[in-house]
C-alpha cells in the first residue's frame, strides 16, 4: 500500500513539474514559432518564412542597439569581474564579523528592486552632471552612465560566484607559495587564480547575461543618446507589434540559453574535478 501511494505521489509530482514547465515556457515557444510566420498576424499561421529575420538585420536602429548592448555587456562584465574578484579575495581575508557585515551590504543590490536601483542611479548621475557642469560642459546621460550602472549591479553577483571557490581553497597554499619565493602577485596568479577560475568565469558569464538582459536600470540611465536592445524593444512595442520583435526576442533567448548552459557545464565540470581530487586524496 505504501509503495503504491509513493508511486502515485511521484507520478503526481512529475505531472505537476510538466505542467509548470508548460506554463513557463509555452509563451516563449509560441513566440519562437511565430517569428517564422509568413503573416503579421499573431493568431493565424500563414506558412514558414525567414523574412522577419532578414528585415531585422536590415533595421539600423536594432543593429545600433545590438552593438551598444554587446559593447556594454562585454565591458561591464570584464570590469565587474576584475573588481568583484579582487573584492572577493579581500573579503575572504577579513575577520568573521566584518566579513559578514560586508557580505550583507553586498547582498542588498541583489535583492533590491531594479526600479529603485535605476531611479537611484539616475538621480545620482544627474546630481554629478549638474555639479560638474561648470568644469566639464556637455556631460549628459549616455553610454558612460550605462557602463557605470551595469558595472555596479554586476559586481555583487561576481563576488557571490567567487566566494564559494575561495572557501574551498586550502588556506596554506598562498603562504606555501610565498615561502617558496613567489611574490604576492605571482603567488595569487599562479596558485590562487587557477583554483578559483571556474567561479571567476561563472561570475563573468552571469554578469554578461544580466547586462544583456537588463531593461529597468538601462531605461533610467541611458538618456536619449544611446539605447540598449531591451529599451529599443520596449519602444517598438508601444506601436503595433512587428514580427521583427519576435525574431529579435528569439535570438536573445537563444543567446542567453546558450550562456546558461555553458555556465552549468562549467559548474558540473568543476564539481567532477573536485570529486576526483577528493577521491585521489582519500586513496593516498
Amino acid at each position: 500500500m505504501n509503495r503504491s501511494r509513493l508511486k502515485r505521489s511521484k507520478s503526481a509530482g512529475r505531472l505537476f513539474q510538466i505542467l509548470i514547465a508548460l506554463f513557463l515556457y509555452s509563451p516563449i515557444f509560441i513566440m519562437i514559432v511565430f517569428s517564422f510566420n509568413a503573416s503579421k498576424s499573431r493568431t493565424h499561421w500563414a506558412g514558414f518564412t525567414l523574412q522577419w529575420y532578414r528585415e531585422l538585420f536590415r533595421n539600423t536602429l536594432v543593429l545600433e542597439s545590438l552593438y551598444t548592448t554587446l559593447a556594454l555587456a562585454v565591458l561591464s562584465a570584464l570590469i565587474a569581474t576584475l573588481i568583484g574578484t579582487a573584492a572577493a579575495v579581500g573579503l575572504h581575508a577579513m575577520k568573521k564579523r566584518p566579513k559578514q557585515a560586508m557580505l550583507t551590504l553586498n547582498n542588498i543590490p541583489v535583492v533590491n528592486p531594479d526600479i529603485i536601483t535605476g531611479v537611484s542611479f539616475m538621480l545620482m548621475f544627474v546630481v554629478v552632471i549638474n555639479a560638474l557642469a561648470g568644469f566639464w560642459g556637455g556631460l549628459s546621460l549616455g553610454f558612460w552612465t550605462l557602463l557605470l550602472a551595469h558595472i555596479s549591479f554586476n559586481i555583487p553577483y561576481v563576488i557571490l560566484s567567487v566566494m564559494p571557490k575561495l572557501r574551498q581553497l586550502n588556506k596554506h597554499l598562498y603562504e606555501a607559495a610565498m615561502d617558496l619565493g613567489a611574490s604576492p602577485f605571482r603567488a595569487f596568479y599562479k596558485v590562487i587564480l587557477p583554483e578559483i577560475l571556474p567561479g571567476v568565469m561563472a561570475g563573468l558569464m552571469i554578469a554578461f547575461t544580466l547586462s544583456i538582459d537588463d531593461f529597468v536600470i538601462s531605461y533610467f540611465t541611458s538618456g536619449t543618446e544611446v539605447q540598449t536592445l531591451p529599451v529599443t524593444i520596449y519602444s517598438m512595442t508601444r506601436k503595433r507589434i512587428s514580427p521583427e520583435i519576435n525574431a529579435l526576442s528569439t535570438l536573445m533567448f537563444l543567446a542567453v540559453l546558450f550562456l546558461l548552459i555553458l555556465i552549468n557545464a562549467l559548474q558540473v565540470r568543476d564539481a567532477k574535478r573536485h570529486t576526483r581530487k577528493d577521491s585521489v586524496a582519500g586513496n593516498i
